[in-house]
């Protein structure tokens, strides 16, 4: 967990930063977009090759900000401590921050103490809308990131479901409707068609590189995102697909006779995280 000193002097105008995230091609918070220069763009910020570090925090009355800095070696060592259990004070330079922008972008648990609850500042003539996390209610394409996040983080859990279910065939083996559709016929079809279009889309980034961050790989788990939909794999085993058009729903993809090679090109090119 974050300590909660603030960048500047202890006063009203004061951050005291509860947590952080990385914004670098190779790791960036997927709620904000498809690949590294929609994530920059989301928050008013150029692709800069380095990246930034993202620091959450409150103000002396309470306030939600989230600082943008240029120091990303310092906020990476924070979160590495801080997923360590070791405490660390995050306190970036002034002449680092690039940015400081109203609300957050991710939830946020911790509050700082001694302060309001955390709320959005007083908007300014000019100031940018809020940074809000996406609505838990609803479903969309921030919504299937975070969902194909928690696939990637509890890949085991995922795949140790589909040998107990025994998925043999996958989505993509779903049969063909007959001449009677129900939901559960409709939603089939669904899947097969959401599946194989990601698929095809993602032997289209071999051909021609999508932007950057667009694939990416860490711990061993890959993970790349289009137009409606996420894959979740690993490039010696099987995938996982969640579509904007099947709410919640993981599709798990079992290796055939081309899936094993599309995964082992994609993993050659993905952007690694540091």
């Amino acid at each position: 967990m974050a300590g909660t000193d603030p960048i500047a002097e202890a006063d009203a105008d004061a951050l005291f930063v509860l947590t952080a995230a990385l914004l670098t091609p190779g790791r960036f918070p997927s709620v904000l977009g498809d690949d590294y220069p929609a994530a920059c763009a989301a928050l008013g910020l150029r692709p800069d090759a380095e990246g930034y570090g993202l620091v959450f925090g409150q103000d002396g009355h309470g306030a939600r900000w989230t600082v943008v800095v240029d120091d990303v070696s310092l906020v990476a060592v924070a979160i590495s401590s801080w997923d360590c259990g070791m405490a660390y004070d995050l306190s970036p330079d002034e002449r680092s921050v690039v940015a400081g922008l109203p609300g957050w972008p991710l939830p946020v648990a911790t509050v700082a103490p001694g302060v309001p609850a955390p709320h959005d500042p007083e908007p300014e003539e000019g100031d940018p809308a809020p940074l809000a996390p996406p609505s838990g209610e609803e479903w969309g394409p921030a919504q299937r990131r975070l969902g194909a996040d928690e696939v990637a983080l509890q890949w085991d859990a995922w795949r140790a479901r589909v040998d107990g279910e025994g998925t043999a065939g996958g989505p993509t083996s779903a049969a063909a409707p007959g001449t009677g559709t129900t939901a559960a016929d409709t939603a089939v079809a669904a899947s097969s068609t959401g599946v194989r279009k990601a698929l095809h889309e993602l032997r289209g980034y071999l051909e021609e590189p999508p932007p950057v961050g667009r694939v990416r790989s860490a711990s061993g788990v890959l993970r790349a995102d289009g137009p409606g939909w996420s894959l979740v794999a690993k490039a010696d085993d099987m995938a996982f697909v969640l579509l904007d058009e099947l709410p919640r729903e993981v599709l798990p993809v079992t290796r055939g006779p081309r899936l094993p090679a599309l995964l082992e090109a994609l993993d050659a090119t993905a952007v690694r995280s540091s």
